[in-house]
């Protein structure tokens, strides 16, 4: 039976980093970039309130997210068979788990 670690390789975060260095920009390029440069004091006023409004919405819709993926942790972990049953497993261990129990599952129903 093969389990996750034999199909998924671990990857290597220092090739991410080598590969792509980070950038500073100073304020004055970001401004000439967004075209923000030109508009007026209270132009830019309104584009931080509508900015601030769009980030609380989207700061409601990820707790959103975030939830209904917690909630479905919650149930997949409680399809899984684990000793202790009452163990506390993470979120990749949960999905490892599935994955080889229904690997597992899988197998004992061809035999």
């Amino acid at each position: 039976m093969e389990c996750i670690e034999d199909m998924f390789p671990v990857v290597d975060s220092t090739r991410h980093d080598r590969d792509y260095p980070a950038i500073i920009h100073r304020k004055r390029d970001r401004c000439e970039l967004n075209g923000t440069a030109s508009l007026s004091r209270e132009e830019r006023r309104r584009r931080r309130r509508a900015t601030a409004k769009y980030r609380t919405a989207h700061a409601t819709r990820e707790r959103v997210r975030v939830e209904a993926f917690n909630v479905a942790f919650s149930e997949l972990r409680k399809l899984l068979p684990t000793l202790p049953p009452d163990k506390k497993l993470s979120k990749i261990e949960i999905l490892k788990l599935a994955i080889c129990y229904i690997a597992y599952l899988n197998h004992v129903l061809d035999v």
